[in-house]
């Protein structure tokens, strides 16, 4: 199933004029007083914190169902599903709070999307193969998941127990990786025989492995975020090597490898950026200037420089390894957009605005530091978010939302595909 959009740069701007009148109760932690409340404290609330609810953009009942059926089939109780869509709908229609500062442009984008079997899974993370199939996993539904882009045709396959992956990764080989980011584990399916294999961290201290990316040597290096780890896992032996971020709660979240096959790591607990040596595993941290700064994401353009989200302040940064320059510019929707997904595409900057409804997609040029930026279908609503972005083989973007079970991909030339 796809639902393809093309923005102009007329439509890019439409959510200027969002209404200003639906919501005058500020968002709360707790849910207002109304029949049906205690339907959705036990059907909604029972998979993720009230405060998707209140801290959300609001929805007609038309949006709410739509959002709802994502998460949840309560079709075989329509009285049930009626009193949940009408209360959410009376005290969250929608509203203008977290409404992103869309920036026009003459760049146009395409989105086609694919609505993934099991509802509620947060599916993420698309990435690749070589035959141009799509893998993901869905993190709360426990497993790895194959799309066919051409005929649509998906397929889902469990993990193990409490795996709860949180990004995979494909070898040269088009093996599947995936980061059990629950139970200290990382993952290998064979797509040909649906084996999986399983390698456990060798300290029990490495709890949870997070993001994951192979070198040109096949090695895999992957981040452990709570755990304040680094890893690198040899598939031809098994052995697995960790080591610990200089600085306390440093949280390495994003990590990509530079051209001379260094990892380099985003810091979600900390104002840095961490080189790692390939053969030594020593960490380099670099410090930037903003203290209270956090970094979910990074990526490396043709010239080695470092591009990166500033997400706690709001900002998009570079760093250049060759002068040590660090120059930042603020995000177009602000400090509390919370950039958070970053690729780079043709020394083209993308990332997305996640503190924003809807998730706002923004393209930077580093040659005109120009911005342009979209909202993020999800369907008929909008509702987020993308938390890692991946190049196509033929130069587009995969992204995900979570929140609505979808993986799109994003032509960056429409007009290039057109016949």
């Amino acid at each position: 199933m796809f639902k393809q959009v093309v923005f102009s740069l007329i439509s890019a701007v439409f959510f200027s004029f969002i209404p200003i009148t639906a919501h005058s109760q500020s968002p709360a932690s707790s849910l207002p007083e109304g029949e049906g409340k205690p339907l959705v404290e036990t059907v909604c609330t029972s998979c993720h914190r009230t405060n998707m609810i209140t801290r959300s953009s609001g929805y007609t009942s038309a949006g709410w169902k739509e959002l709802t059926n994502t998460m949840i089939d309560l079709s075989d109780n329509p009285q049930m599903q009626g009193e949940i869509i009408e209360y959410l709908a009376a005290h969250y229609p929608p509203n203008p709070w977290r409404a992103p500062t869309l920036v026009p442009g003459e760049v146009q984008i395409s989105f086609k999307e694919w609505i993934v079997p099991t509802l509620g899974q947060r599916s993420r993370d698309p990435v690749e193969a070589k035959d141009g199939t799509i893998w993901w996993v869905g993190q709360s539904g426990n497993l790895v998941g194959r799309l066919n882009p051409v005929s649509g045709e998906m397929k889902e396959y469990p993990l193990p127990a409490n795996s709860m992956p949180h990004s995979v990764s494909l070898d040269h080989a088009g093996n599947v990786w995936y980061t059990g980011n629950k139970n200290g584990t990382i993952g290998m399916l064979d797509p040909a025989t649906g084996k999986i294999t399983v390698y456990k961290m060798p300290d029990p201290d490495a709890k949870d492995p997070h993001t994951a990316v192979f070198d040109n040597d096949g090695l895999l290096w992957f981040t452990l975020q709570q755990s304040n780890m680094i890893g690198r896992l040899n598939p031809a032996n098994g052995d697995i090597k960790l080591v610990t971020m200089k600085t306390a709660r440093s949280r390495p979240y994003g990590i990509k490898i530079d051209a001379d096959g260094a990892p380099w790591v985003a810091c979600n607990g900390s104002n840095c950026l961490v080189k790692v040596d390939p053969e030594t595993m020593a960490l380099t941290e670099i410090k930037l200037p903003i203290a209270k700064t956090t970094v979910r994401r990074l990526d490396i353009d043709s010239e080695g420089v470092i591009w990166y989200v500033n997400s706690s302040q709001g900002r998009l940064g570079r760093y250049n390894p060759k002068n040590g320059k660090i120059k930042e510019w603020p995000s177009p929707s602000g400090p509390k957009s919370h950039p958070y997904a970053l690729v780079i595409v043709d020394d083209i900057v993308w990332y997305n605005e996640s503190g924003k409804r809807p998730d706002a997609l923004v393209r930077f040029d580093p040659a005109t530091e120009k911005f342009q930026s979209w909202p993020v279908p999800s369907g008929n609503i909008y509702a987020g978010i993308i938390r890692h972005m991946r190049p196509t083989q033929d130069g587009n973007l995969l992204i995900h939302q979570t929140s609505t079970n979808r993986i799109m991909v994003v032509t960056l030339n429409p007009k290039l595909t057109e016949h």
